[in-house]
């Protein structure tokens, strides 16, 4: 680019996460890799916030992710990073994100029986 920083207009950014779950985390984990600034609204532990994330998203479940008005309802990390690239709101590059994009809370985690053995 010969040294021009070229600087992309950032969208305001509301992000409606829980504390810890490895969904909101990869929301993070996007927004954190692209440098764009964004308000963490903590579903969990402020009711107040869960409601207005209902209302706004018309659904439950979450993340959520407001961006420059737009509600992105039940997303992933890997589907926020999508909707940026497609809508041209970040430039692609190349830094890897600091957690999985796209992986459930643990308590969401499919549970496998497992291998049983039984002792004869």
């Amino acid at each position: 680019m010969g040294g021009i920083l070229k600087t992309m207009n950032k969208p305001k950014i509301i992000a409606y996460l829980k504390p810890s779950c490895g969904w909101s985390n990869g929301v993070r984990a996007v927004l954190k890799k692209y440098d764009l600034p964004y308000e963490d609204r903590d579903i969990i532990n402020d009711p107040a916030q869960r409601q207005e994330m209902i209302e706004k998203s018309g659904q439950m479940l979450s993340p959520c992710v407001e961006i420059g008005g737009r509600m992105l309802a039940d997303i992933s990390g890997e589907e926020v990073e999508a909707y940026l690239l497609a809508n041209k709101l970040v430039a692609p590059n190349e830094r890897a994100p600091d957690a999985p994009t796209n992986q459930p809370c643990a308590d969401e985690m499919p549970r496998g029986t497992g291998i049983q053995f039984v002792q004869k």
